[in-house]
């Protein structure tokens, strides 16, 4: 979802909310961004990142100069500048659609278990790649036309159903659908709700940002893609929240190639988004894909001491979460929908991508 976000799809732990990947002790996946709460580990089995290390690190400034400087600039940011929304509250949740029998289902669609996440690494190969090529640029259009759908009065669950039409259409399958028992085909994820948004009868409000998380399974592959999208009339501290998350995604993608390392990718998004004092999420990361919705390599988009690099022909999604405020974040009942702890607008943005030997393409495009 992004599913794995973020893994999560990320989609969330039980208890602890889904979409990205999130990871727990079990090590068990979400749909879109994955969380992690435990170190993880690398195929030599030590620890490659705790979650006891600083968010942010100094570069000119001392540590402490740094630091306080960022936590001022974030400080000011949410007192001064962030429109006060009225607090997300769940509406009502229609019962989940039906898929065509004859549209091919990955093998998670049958259960409601949540399934862990893969511990290889998605190497399509060139038959592979063209399929993957496809179901991405089913995803990305999808996306692009339920983003056309956003405006004050609709609801979430509108939004969903257009999705869940022009997937099925195309002869795919929704891949949140059933995944890990989330009820509906897209995550739709509203102000401050970080990831996993379950749509419901809500409606979107003036001023609103909403994140929309489309992943699809076509011909034995996954797409999965995410972009936040400006409701009405945005205040310029929200959409500014908004541009900079999408830099982020870009910076992140720039890194990539053969042989270059994972840990990269959180150190140019970070560097970004400590420019603007926006906290990076460290509960959700990004995911493998291909056949298996969520797999390693888990992308850390924080900075972070994870080894490893990445390979020609590998395939996996970066999905960026920014706050304005608290990167720390609760989850509803409902096991799947997170938003920030201090009700602070956060912001998502998701490509799926194949590393190359010069660089990286973004395979979710139209």
């Amino acid at each position: 979802m992004a599913a794995v976000a973020g893994l999560q799809l990320s989609a969330p732990v039980h208890g602890h909310g889904h979409g990205q990947v999130v990871l727990s002790s079990a090590k068990s996946t979400l749909f879109m961004a994955t969380p992690l709460t435990f170190p993880l580990s690398t195929p030599s089995g030590r620890a490659s990142f705790s979650r006891k290390q600083p968010v942010v690190f100094a570069r000119r400034l001392s540590g402490l100069e740094e630091a306080m400087r960022i936590k001022r600039l974030r400080e000011s940011q949410v007192t001064t500048k962030v429109r006060r929304t009225v607090p997300l509250r769940r509406g009502r949740v229609s019962p989940k659609l039906p898929v065509p029998d004859d549209i091919p289902r990955p093998p998670y669609a049958a259960t409601s278990i949540l399934p862990e996440i893969a511990s290889d690494y998605q190497f399509p190969g060139s038959e592979g790649i063209a399929a993957m090529r496809a179901a991405c640029e089913l995803a990305a259009r999808v996306l692009d036309n339920a983003g056309k759908l956003v405006r004050p009065s609709v609801t979430t669950n509108e939004i969903d159903k257009a999705v869940h039409q022009m997937i099925i259409d195309a002869g795919a399958y929704p891949s949140p659908l059933g995944y890990g028992g989330f009820p509906k085909s897209v995550c739709t994820s509203v102000n401050e709700c970080m990831c996993h948004g379950i749509p419901d009868s809500r409606q979107l409000q003036d001023g609103d940002i909403i994140n929309i998380d489309v992943t699809v399974y076509l011909n034995g592959y996954h797409g999965d893609t995410s972009k936040t999208f400006l409701c009405g009339e945005v205040s310029d501290s929200m959409q500014r929240l908004v541009k900079v998350t999408e830099e982020c995604l870009e910076r992140g993608i720039a890194v990539c190639k053969d042989g270059a390392s994972f840990k990269k990718i959180g150190k140019r998004i970070s560097e970004h988004a400590e420019k603007f004092g926006y906290g990076v999420v460290e509960r959700f990361v990004g995911h493998g894909v291909g056949t298996v919705f969520h797999s390693e390599p888990l992308i850390l988009h924080h900075r972070n001491d994870q080894s490893g690099s990445m390979v020609e022909g590998q395939t996996f999604t970066i999905e960026p979460i920014l706050t304005m405020g608290s990167i720390e974040c609760v989850t509803w009942p409902d096991n799947w929908t997170t938003l920030t702890a201090d009700g602070s607008p956060a912001a998502q943005f998701e490509h799926t991508i194949l590393i190359t030997r010069t660089g990286a393409e973004i395979l979710t495009t139209c």
